[in-house]
């Protein structure tokens, strides 16, 4: 938390910026901006300072992956802050063995702190969120992304879209996958799927819809959703029909 506090005190000293900040394009609409850069240090030097010794896979600065490290995103959303849209996020979660067993992701513009620790429980504004209630698909809210950066990934995505709509009450995409995945846990949406994301992006939260009693599995089922990116993140019920949805969506 003091980690994510720092890289969120960097973020909130310019305040969210009007549209058209400058931006470095790393590819095609994935961005990176100074805040991002500065936030990343301040993250690190924490992270250096009261957790000497453990690897760091951070989004910016890159790293060395090990069976015990931290996974960074200094600034989730760089194209909703750059264009002064305040759905961005602070992520940092702590994996062992390819499991996260802390997470903390911040809204810094929402002022929402989200955390969690494996067997502890998760936390909005220090306030435990319960359980994931029983919920009927049908009357769901799901979350999801945009392939942005792969483009070959849109005729998978658009099956898989209108599926959704058929099965569940409504989508959601509001531009920070870490925010998108706190917001499972909370309750506010009541699942999340995307494909091709990074583990900066997903451990954190992940680590919050886990301690919450959801499910976590790649388009599959499987446990490889932290090296791939292809993550299903939900309640119960809702995890077994995106499940089954991700099933009808072929990869070619």
């Amino acid at each position: 938390m003091r980690a994510a506090r720092a890289g969120a005190a960097v973020l909130r000293e310019g305040g969210l910026p009007r549209p058209g900040m400058a931006a470095e394009m790393k590819g095609r609409g994935d961005y990176v901006t100074a805040t991002d850069r500065r936030s990343e240090a301040a993250i690190l030097n924490v992270l250096a300072r009261e957790a000497p010794g453990i690897a760091v896979v951070a989004e910016e600065g890159g790293g060395v992956r090990a069976e015990t490290m931290w996974a960074v995103d200094p600034l989730d959303g760089t194209t909703n802050f750059t264009r002064g849209f305040p759905s961005v996020g602070i992520s940092v979660a702590l994996l062992d063995h390819g499991n996260p067993t802390v997470g903390v992701v911040l809204a810094p513009f929402l002022n929402l702190e989200f955390t969690a620790a494996r067997g502890g429980g998760a936390f909005m504004n220090g306030e435990r969120l319960p359980q994931h209630r029983a919920l009927d698909p049908s009357g769901a809210v799901v979350a999801t992304g945009f392939p942005f950066r792969n483009k070959s990934l849109v005729p998978r995505y658009l099956t898989m879209f209108g599926l959704a709509l058929g099965r569940f009450e409504d989508l959601r995409r509001a531009g920070a996958a870490a925010l998108d995945l706190a917001w499972t846990a909370a309750g506010t949406f009541d699942g999340f799927f995307e494909l091709g994301l990074n583990t900066w992006d997903v451990a954190a939260g992940a680590a919050l819809v886990l301690e919450v009693g959801g499910r976590v599995t790649d388009w599959s089922g499987g446990d490889t959703w932290i090296e791939t990116g292809n993550i299903l993140a939900a309640a119960p019920a809702v995890h077994e029909a995106l499940l089954d949805l991700a099933s009808h969506s072929p990869e070619r």
